[in-house]
């Protein structure tokens, strides 16, 4: 179905979709949203109902139950339940995260099955964030290829408050370029106007997506589209992955042009950059460098040991923000209040190291690998220690020479895989043979 559904609109860029309700309340449909929802293992919303009790009531009946409510119209999502989490990388900064109900997250993956494909279709391909078969490694390769090809000015900028700023009209009203299904409209308004609880008090307002619902990813591109047709390849090469945008130039004033053109874009839709975020640089050895995707990018000179010449490139290993989270994380996993035994601490800790690292490794991040692996040795060890209630020295002792493999910790070494210009990043470096730098 979603294959028909993205040929058919690939084939008539203008063809407006007049039956899509039906397909959402699909049996298979509603079947295939639900696996997606209980493979997230996401929180309860307002009505506290978690997946376990949704699977205790039954899963099919609680899908026969929406379906019913889907076609005869009778479907009233529930208000997200609004809660603060810490920002990634960035202490004492909360970030507002909406979490729907269980059944509203079922609705919600079943609308973005058959809403999704209609809408690639038209996608761009500067655009990256929260798209089928594309990742934040394909956006940081465009930054390394178009690098390779002499650019070195580069354009940063964050939209501020993306996701809480759309207008619903406007968001609509993007929508009705290719759906024309008044079911689906009107579900999508519902979705939207269902407000979030905050203090015990529903709050409605007539922007913004709820940062957290399933389906909000896939609006926030259909409203960013406009950008997307809007900008001209003459300005320089834009990477955006959601509400991040990178810009690659030659010139400065290339880059000047490019952020006004950017500024100017973004007040069409009722948007802004978010200042903080925002400036031009220049990339060059010694100099400053930016942070884009989790990763910090910067133009480094190579040593050119053993006899081989020096070379520049554009090297990008885990930003600060990403450190200091990883460190955080370690740190609340090894909580020395945790009665746990260290073999059971340290699963947990790779469990989030491996994940960690599949994400890090396809950068120049040997270095930091080893500084996070030895902070998590010596968490370990400390953890030990208060929980024998003894000194540091035992703890590093029983971690070390007591543990034929320090209690099990992975290992972080040999595994980077240094991107380089025109490489297809999936591709580990040297896998062919070639010569080593």
């Amino acid at each position: 179905m979603q294959h028909t559904l993205y040929r058919a609109a690939k084939a008539e860029p203008g063809r407006r979709f007049h039956a899509l309700m039906d397909k959402v309340y699909r049996k298979d449909v509603l079947a295939r949203a639900w696996l997606t929802v209980r493979g997230n293992n996401g929180a309860p919303g307002i009505d506290q109902v978690t997946l376990a009790k949704a699977e205790e009531y039954g899963v099919d009946r609680l899908l026969g139950e929406l379906a019913c409510e889907l076609r005869e119209g009778r479907y009233r999502p529930l208000p997200a339940r609004r809660v603060l989490i810490p920002k990634p990388g960035v202490r004492e900064e909360l970030r507002p995260s909406s979490i729907p109900a269980v059944r509203d997250r079922v609705v919600q993956a079943a609308v973005k099955i058959v809403f999704e494909p209609v809408f690639e279709a038209d996608m761009l391909d500067c655009s990256f964030g929260f798209r089928p078969k594309r990742s934040a490694h394909d956006a940081l390769q465009v930054l390394m290829d178009e690098h390779g090809r002499g650019r070195r000015w580069v354009v940063e900028t964050d939209i501020a408050n993306c996701f809480s700023a759309i207008s619903h009209d406007a968001l609509i009203q993007a929508i009705e370029e290719r759906v024309c299904d008044r079911s689906l409209l009107k579900l999508l308004r519902a979705i939207l106007r269902a407000g979030v609880m905050e203090d015990g008090q529903v709050r409605k307002t007539d922007t913004g997506t709820p940062q957290g619902g399933v389906v909000s990813p896939v609006m926030c591109n259909v409203y960013l589209r406009r950008l997307d047709r809007a900008w001209d390849e003459a300005d320089g090469v834009m990477v955006r992955f959601a509400d991040d945008v990178a810009v690659m130039c030659w010139s400065r004033s290339q880059a000047e042009r490019a952020l006004a053109r950017l500024v100017e874009l973004l007040a069409e839709p009722g948007l802004e950059p978010k200042t903080a975020k925002t400036r031009i640089l220049r990339l060059e050895v010694g100099g400053e460098g930016f942070d884009f995707l989790g990763f910090h990018h910067r133009l480094v000179r190579s040593t050119g040991f053993n006899g081989k010449r020096p070379f520049v490139f554009l090297a990008r290993r885990p930003a600060g923000k990403a450190m200091r989270r990883a460190r955080d994380r370690i740190r609340q996993l090894t909580d020395r209040r945790r009665r746990l035994r260290p073999e059971a601490i340290t699963e947990e800790v790779n469990l989030f190291l491996r994940g960690w690292v599949a994400y890090f490794k396809y950068g120049h991040s040997a270095e930091r690998f080893s500084k996070i692996r030895q902070y998590a040795r010596m968490r370990l060890a400390l953890f030990i220690s208060k929980r024998h209630r003894a000194s540091k020295g035992f703890g590093w002792r029983t971690l070390v020479t007591l543990s034929p493999n320090e209690l099990g910790l992975i290992g972080m070494y040999g595994i980077v895989a240094s991107p380089r210009p025109f490489k297809d990043w999936r591709v580990r470096p040297n896998a062919g043979g070639e010569r080593r730098r």
